[in-house]
C-alpha cells in the first residue's frame, strides 16, 4: 500500500507541474485519424513510399508503451480502433516540449499527436510527431504491462482495466453489440415495430419469478421492477400492434451464479395470427442468422462443445424427455405418486399440493436439464406451471408451449399465447392462492390485463430469449459475468 501512496503522490506532483505550464486541462485537441485506420490506409506502403507522400496524421489516445532513448523515443497509443506507434525526437519538437515528455508523461496518460507517417527500419507503421498535447494526466498507474488484468474479480469490479488493458475484452463486447444491433435488423425486416414498456410496474407479471420492490413517495404506493414486459407487449397486440418486440432489461430478486445476474437483458417479441411452431422456426433462423452474419459460420464451438445451427435442433416433449433420461415409464411420469417417490429419492422437496404438472417440472429441472447439450426443444409443458400459455387442442393438462436449451441451459420460451379472458382470469386465481400460501415467485391477479384480453387478443405467439446467454454462446464465455459490462457485486469488507 505505501508503494501505491508513494506513485499517487509522484503522479500528483508530475499533474501540478503540468498544470503550472498548461493552466489546465486541454479540450481543444481534435483527432482526426485513428490507429486501425492508419494501419488499412498504408498497409502496403513501404519506407520509400511513406517518405515521398509525407502524409499528415492526427491521432489522440492512451500511453501504453514508453521508451524514452536520450533524444529520440518511443510511445504506442491505443484509441478505440487499436494501437499505433509513436516516434517523438527532441529536433522537431523542441527542447522545452521533449523534456516535458520526458519528465511528465507516465504510461497511462492520455495524449494527442500530430505528425508524418513513416515506416521504421523494422518494418512498422509509425507516427513521426511534429506536436504532443498532454490531455489528462493519470495519477494511478496501469496494472503490469505483460499480465495485464487477470484477476477476474478486478476484471469485473473494475471492467475500465480491464478494458484498457485486455483486446479479447474489447472485442468481446463489440460481438455483444453486434449481435443485438443484427438481431434489432432481423426483425425490423420482418415488419416488426420495436417498442418500450414500463420498467416499474404496479403489479408484477409476464413470469413467474421474485421481483425487487421499491416504493413511490409522491404517490405513496409501491412499485415493482419488472420481472418480464409480456404483459405489456400483449397489451400492444390487443391495440393493433400485430408484431412488436423490446430488447431490454428485467430484475428478478434472485441468486447469483455464472448463469444469472438480478439485472439482465431479453428479447421478447409477440406476432399476431401466429403460433408456438411458427416461433420455433423463426429462433432456428435467428440464430443461424446471428451466428453466419456476426461470426461468419453457423458453427460454434461452446467451452468444447460443437454445435451447428444451420440444422435444426431436435424435438422433444417434457414427459418424453423425462422418459428418455431417466428410468421412468411413460405410466410412471404421468403418475402422482410416483413422481413424487421420484423426488423425494433425489432429496427434493414435493409440497402435498402439488399436482403431476408442477412434480414433473422439477424432476425435469434436477435430472433433464443439464443433459440437452445440443439445441433441443421441448414442447407440451403442463398447464400446472405455464400460467400464460394456451392449453393444447389435444390434450388440456399441458401447454403449446416450448423451451429451447442447448449445452444444459435456456436460452428460450415461448408458447402460443392464451387469450381466453375466463381462463386467464382462473389461472391469476390458482397463481393467487400460491402466493398467500408463500409462494414468493407466483404471480398476482391483474385484472387491467384480464380486461385487455376481454377486447379481444388475435391468436398470438409471444417468445423471450436471453441476450446475455446467447452472447455467452456466441463468445465460448463460462459466465454470465464475462458478457455484462458491470455486473452486479457483492460490496468489498473494510480494507
Amino acid at each position: 500500500m505505501s508503494e501505491e501512496r508513494d506513485l499517487l503522490q509522484t503522479r500528483l506532483a508530475k499533474r501540478q507541474a503540468w498544470l503550472d505550464t498548461a493552466g489546465s486541462y486541454v479540450n481543444d485537441f481534435r483527432r482526426q485519424h485513428l490507429a486501425g485506420e492508419l494501419h488499412d490506409k498504408f498497409a502496403d506502403a513501404d519506407k520509400a513510399a511513406l517518405e515521398e507522400m509525407q502524409e499528415p496524421a492526427s491521432i489522440a489516445g492512451r500511453v501504453m508503451l514508453r521508451r524514452v532513448m536520450g533524444k529520440a523515443s518511443f510511445i504506442t497509443l491505443q484509441d478505440n480502433s487499436g494501437r499505433i506507434q509513436v516516434y517523438l525526437a527532441r529536433n522537431n519538437l523542441g527542447d522545452e516540449v521533449y523534456k516535458s515528455f520526458d519528465k511528465l508523461w507516465d504510461i497511462g496518460d492520455l495524449v494527442g499527436v500530430r505528425g508524418i507517417m513513416m515506416r521504421t527500419n523494422k518494418g512498422e507503421l509509425t507516427v513521426d510527431a511534429r506536436e504532443i498535447v498532454l490531455l489528462n494526466k493519470t495519477l494511478r498507474p496501469l496494472p503490469e504491462k505483460f499480465h495485464g488484468v487477470t484477476d477476474q474479480e478486478i476484471r469485473y469490479r473494475q471492467r475500465y482495466l480491464d478494458l484498457i488493458m485486455n483486446e479479447d475484452t474489447r472485442a468481446l463486447f463489440r460481438t455483444r453489440t453486434q449481435i443485438i444491433q443484427r438481431t434489432r435488423d432481423y426483425f425490423n425486416q420482418l415488419g416488426y415495430l420495436e417498442v418500450e414498456t414500463p420498467m416499474m410496474h404496479a403489479i408484477p407479471g409476464g413470469a413467474t419469478a421474485r421481483p425487487f420492490i421499491t416504493h413511490h413517495n409522491a404517490l405513496d404506493m409501491e412499485l415493482y421492477l419488472r420481472v418480464a414486459p409480456e404483459l405489456f407487449l400483449k397489451r400492444l397486440v390487443v391495440g393493433g400492434f400485430e408484431r412488436v418486440f423490446e430488447i431490454n432489461r428485467n430484475f428478478r430478486n434472485e441468486g447469483l451464479s455464472t448463469r444469472h445476474n438480478p439485472e439482465f437483458t431479453m428479447l421478447e417479441f409477440y406476432q399476431a395470427y401466429a403460433d408456438y411452431r411458427d416461433l420455433m422456426a423463426m429462433t432456428d433462423e435467428l440464430l443461424e442468422v446471428l451466428c453466419r452474419d456476426v461470426l461468419g459460420s453457423s458453427q460454434v464451438t461452446y467451452q468444447g462443445l460443437a454445435l451447428d445451427f444451420s440444422s435444426a435442433p431436435q424435438r422433444m416433449t417434457m414427459a418424453e424427455s423425462i422418459c428418455r433420461f431417466t428410468d421412468l415409464s411413460e405410466q410412471a411420469v404421468e403418475d402422482a405418486d410416483q413422481l413424487r417417490q421420484r423426488l423425494q429419492a433425489l432429496n427434493l422437496t414435493a409440497e402435498p399440493g402439488w399436482g403431476v404438472g408442477k412434480m414433473q417440472m422439477e424432476l425435469f429441472e434436477a435430472q433433464v436439464e443439464s443433459r440437452l447439450e445440443q439445441p433441443t426443444y421441448i414442447t407440451e409443458y403442463p398447464a400446472e406451471v405455464s400460467p400464460l400459455a394456451r392449453r393444447n387442442d389435444r390434450n388440456p393438462e399441458v401447454t403449446d408451449r416450448f423451451e429451447l436449451f442447448i449445452s444444459g441451459r435456456e436460452y428460450a420460451n415461448g408458447f402460443s399465447e392464451l387469450n381466453d379472458p375466463l381462463d386467464q382470469a382462473e389461472r391469476f386465481r390458482a397463481q393467487a392462492e400460491l402466493k398467500s400460501s408463500g409462494d414468493d415467485e407466483a404471480m398476482h391477479f391483474d385484472q387491467d390485463y384480464i380486461d385487455a384480453l376481454e377486447y379481444g387478443l388475435p391468436p398470438t405467439a409471444g417468445e423471450g430469449l436471453g441476450i446475455d446467454r446467447l452472447v455467452m454462446l456466441m463468445t465460448d464465455s463460462a459466465s454470465i459475468r464475462d458478457v455484462l459490462l458491470f455486473p452486479l457485486m457483492r460490496p468489498l469488507g473494510p480494507g
